[in-house]
């Protein structure tokens, strides 16, 4: 689903946000991204979504090998992907409905097609008695879950989530992660970059660990922490 081979990424500013990150996550995985702000998770993720070209290595995600990407096939890969943001990033003057359906409508997608598409994705994650209401009608959690009902509208079979529950209390953050986990069980993948170490360790998965531009540890779901050098654990903040 995503191949990174030696990437790295260097800024105009001589900022190098990745050192050479080789990993592979495969389709219908869960993979918690975690590590220090500076770590490279910003950039981990801006890589995937395209929104920045690696300086040295190669990326896959799914048929699309991104380098040399021409500009007209970028549509197509954002497409095979939803992204939930932490500030959930819904357009105020829209109700929920409205909100959901405006992903479709940028993508050409048929009135007949949302109709169906629209309240499918509401009921998934508990919103349709919500499709009236406007964002400051909602809670927080409910505005989360209204940008990942969003997320899903195009059938993306990849979730990107950049801290999601960064601006919803702890015990929403759990649902959201919850909810998470059970779109990842009916076989999307799901990356997801979080500081919460305790939602990590609620939920048994993959953890990436970043530090200063390198993966400073991988831990696969079940297994124990792995021990990285003390050098580098500081510099991922003592991440999991």
């Amino acid at each position: 689903m995503i191949e990174f081979q030696n990437v790295s990424k260097t800024y105009e500013n001589g900022t190098m946000a990745l050192k050479d990150v080789s990993l592979h996550i495969q389709k219908g995985e869960f993979v918690f991204i975690v590590g220090a702000s500076g770590a490279g998770k910003s950039t981990f993720l801006k890589l995937i979504m395209h929104e920045e070209t690696p300086t040295s290595g190669t990326i896959r995600v799914g048929k699309f090998e991104l380098a040399g990407m021409k500009k007209k096939e970028v549509p197509l890969l954002r497409r095979t992907m939803g992204v939930v943001f932490q500030d959930f990033r819904l357009i105020p003057k829209m109700t929920v409905y409205d909100n959901v359906a405006f992903a479709m409508r940028v993508v050409g997608a048929r009135p007949a097609e949302i109709r169906q598409r629209v309240p499918f994705v509401l009921r998934l994650v508990g919103l349709m008695g919500k499709a009236s209401c406007y964002p400051e009608e909602l809670s927080g959690g409910e505005q989360q879950r209204v940008a990942l009902a969003r997320a899903l509208t195009n059938n993306a079979n990849l979730i990107i989530a950049d801290e999601p529950t960064g601006n919803i209390d702890p015990t929403m953050s759990y649902e959201v992660v919850k909810l998470l986990t059970c779109l990842n069980e009916m076989g999307t993948t799901i990356v997801m970059v979080t500081h919460e170490h305790e939602l990590v360790r609620a939920f048994d998965r993959r953890v990436i660990t970043l530090g200063n531009g390198c993966i400073v540890g991988d831990t696969a779901a079940g297994e124990e922490p792995v021990q990285v050098p003390l050098a580098n654990a500081q510099q991922a903040g003592g991440a999991l």
